[in-house]
């Protein structure tokens, strides 16, 4: 079997981001392979966790992703200031052909695009993927379950970060399908009266609903206090279009600290907070741009001086044009802004800003999750659900293949031992 059949078998997809099936990404050839360790959200370690961990199978896994591209290049990036990843990566390369890339702590540092420019300099147009730069990018964790399939070991488990205001911050290992709460538990609880982000601070989604299961691209679990100013930037209201007419001044600082746009992408939410508040579409301007944006946030949550949601804006401005059957043309609008590297914004000062830097800790590796009953969704991929290949009552072994992709997606396993309780459209349970 081959190595694109092999990540297909064992379902790999991209952990890091919105599960793009691994077995298509890399069916392809490349000039330069990069694996993704910057971890793009503040307080999450999991991408810190896995390459003090695996080191010596990430730059193995590393050689063979670049021999099957034929890339001349294979490079891990990380940030420098994790210093045992760092030493643990500096070591299992030494002697080979795998270079290391030490980052600065900025946001949005793990973004795709932005770190193929910081790597090869080169920008990937709007419309466009880093392939059309040459260049293929893998999460680090994506990296390590490809090593797995390797072996015909396939994705049964996740790590998460569980922080934020919770006693006891810490990354833990989980069968997929396990319940938030478990998770939760095992950082010793929430500590007063909180909500939840799945995700990192800025991209991730609020829940209240901690029985929602860990999936394949689960990276963190952060309590906030209800209270905490994140959370009322996290929501989207009716008034917000009523302040952005009252409020927004178009004074386009969202626009000048955007990281995309200063890549020469066009993207200016200024001017979706324009169309936003007016109602009046046609002053989107060049829409092209607006396909560039990647829902980093920066622009509400640090760039807007009258805490308005300029990115919210632009989500909507995105999902209109794709219901209307809109698609980007691919281009790169402009030359690289000269002033990129001094419009970087450090990590701490942003966390300052968003009252977060009491949560950024260590969070220790912690034990490997056990769990009595998972409920495994069907779609932890782009694409449609699996479909299913067990029924109500079936027993089923760790590893097997409980569903297949209908379409584009990835091959589901169940994460532990068990009978099957329940199938449906949505996921299927197991309690063992």
């Amino acid at each position: 079997m081959g190595l694109i059949e092999q990540i297909f078998d064992a379902g790999v997809v991209g952990a890091g981001g919105a599960g793009f099936p691994t077995d298509r990404k890399l069916n392809c050839k490349a000039e330069i392979f990069i694996v993704n360790g910057i971890e793009c959200e503040p307080l999450l370690r999991v991408d810190r966790r896995t390459m003090e961990l695996h080191a010596a199978d990430i730059v193995r896994t590393a050689q063979v992703i670049q021999d099957h591209l034929g890339a001349a290049r294979a490079v891990i990036a990380l940030k420098k200031h994790a210093s045992d990843a760092v030493a643990a990566l500096s070591a299992a390369a030494k002697g080979t052909s795998v270079e290391l890339f030490l980052s600065d702590s900025f946001y949005p540092a793990g973004d795709e695009q932005n770190l193929v420019y910081c790597v090869t300099g080169r920008t990937v147009p709007t419309g466009g993927i880093p392939l059309d730069v040459g260049c293929v990018v893998s999460n680090v964790s994506t990296v390590v379950n490809i090593g797995n399939a390797m072996q015909g070991i396939p994705v049964t488990d996740k790590m998460v970060t569980v922080g934020g205001a919770v006693a006891h911050p810490i990354t833990v290992t989980c069968p997929i399908g396990t319940p938030l709460r478990q998770l939760l538990d095992a950082a010793g609880g929430a500590i007063g009266d909180c909500i939840f982000l799945v995700g990192g601070p800025l991209m991730g989604s609020l829940t209240e609903d901690l029985e929602q299961p860990v999936t394949k691209t689960t990276g963190g679990l952060l309590a906030l206090p209800r209270t905490h100013p994140l959370v009322p930037k996290k929501t989207v209201s009716p008034r917000d279009a009523v302040l952005a007419r009252a409020v927004c001044s178009q004074c386009s600082m969202c626009t000048q600290l955007c990281p995309r746009n200063a890549m020469g992408l066009n993207v200016q939410p200024h001017l979706a907070m324009r169309a936003f508040s007016s109602g009046n579409p046609s002053l989107l301007g060049d829409i092209n741009g607006i396909f560039s944006c990647c829902d980093c946030g920066l622009c509400t949550y640090f760039a807007c001086n009258f805490g308005l949601k300029p990115s919210k804006a632009m989500q909507q401005a995105k999902a209109q044009l794709i219901r209307q059957g809109i698609k980007p043309r691919k281009e790169v609008k402009y030359r690289t802004d000269p002033g990129i590297d001094h419009k970087r914004l450090p990590t701490s000062r942003l966390l300052y800003r968003l009252d977060l830097k009491q949560y950024d800790v260590d969070a220790p590796l912690g034990p490997v999750l056990t769990c009595d009953a998972v409920r495994i969704p069907l779609r932890m991929h782009i694409g449609a659900p699996d479909t299913p290949l067990v029924s109500v009552g079936q027993t089923v072994c760790r590893g097997q293949k409980i569903a297949i992709p209908s379409g584009m997606g990835a091959n589901i396993h169940a994460s532990i031992d068990g009978t099957v309780t329940e199938v449906t459209g949505e996921f299927i349970a197991i309690r063992k």
